[in-house]
């Protein structure tokens, strides 16, 4: 993860004495956490300051529901337990709704669908993954999502493949891959990253928009994504904010001005400017 300031670190642990400070009805302020380590949806600048798609979306919600939000940066896999814990009121961090998440938060609308892909070199073994420009709908027919991703299983036999921990990538690969493939699990997609530059594992797994953002650096010149997408089952309903299971409210508020943001096309507009494509 890209070095954040002492400054922003220390928001984090002072967003218990903010959040959380309304007990019913609408808050004045809240404070939204993301991870700041996942380009183009969030991430940290070479000036500590949080900029991306979820940064620009999230100022806009605010705007939209008349109230002040102060954006913190907080570890990945400490968002949820955070959360929980009312460090903060919000995750916008491009996390994906699945049961087991719903399981202890809830979730506002989508406001962004979710696809996954492969990245690999592209001079290596696997640039010609079967299946590239086609998608896999995990949520279809079992014997059919099973048949269509046998030959994927057939390329990848003996091959590490790097995931983000506590991600939809690990699930996919336990579900599907995990009696031929080598999974990696990384605490930041930026690590697995360098680590298949370095050629300590042969792909990595991640958002298609979050890989498109990686392969437009000059570092990444030599790879590419390869195979299929894949979206739902393990990839849940899309991607959403989420709230403590008690701030019926607040996701209320949320789920209006997202409602909103999609039908101006705003959201459309903040897609284009960050992932260079429309999310809608």
């Amino acid at each position: 993860m890209r070095t954040i300031e002492l400054a922003l670190a220390s928001m984090v642990l002072g967003a218990a004495a903010t959040s959380g400070a309304y007990a019913q009805g609408k808050p004045a302020e809240i404070t939204i956490a993301t991870e700041g380590a996942y380009e183009p949806w969030n991430f940290t600048g070479p000036d500590g300051k949080l900029a991306g798609f979820e940064i620009d979306l999230a100022n806009d919600l605010c705007g939209r529901m008349k109230i002040k939000c102060n954006i913190v940066a907080q570890d990945w896999d400490g968002l949820i337990p955070s959360l929980i814990a009312k460090k903060f009121d919000v995750i916008m961090a491009s996390m994906i709704v699945t049961e087991k998440r719903l399981a202890v938060i809830s979730f506002s609308e989508p406001y962004a669908p979710t696809a996954a892909a492969f990245m690999v070199e592209k001079s290596g073994p696997l640039a010609s993954l079967p299946g590239t420009g086609t998608n896999i709908d995990l949520a279809g027919d079992k014997a059919k999502v099973e048949q269509e991703l046998q030959p994927l299983r057939d390329a990848l036999n003996g091959k590490a493949i790097g995931a983000q921990v506590s991600t939809a990538n690990v699930a996919f690969l336990d579900t599907y891959f995990k009696d031929v493939v080598d999974p990696r699990e990384y605490k930041t997609v930026e690590q697995h990253d360098l680590d298949l530059q370095a050629g300590r594992i042969d792909a990595v797994i991640a958002q298609k928009t979050s890989l498109t953002a990686t392969l437009s650096k000059e570092d990444f010149k030599d790879y590419t994504i390869a195979g299929p997408t894949f979206t739902g089952g393990v990839f849940g309903q899309g991607i959403a904010a989420g709230v403590r299971k008690d701030d019926a409210e607040l996701k209320a508020m949320l789920d209006e001005a997202i409602r909103a943001a999609k039908s101006d096309g705003t959201i459309n507009t903040l897609s284009k400017k960050w992932m260079k494509i429309g999310l809608e």
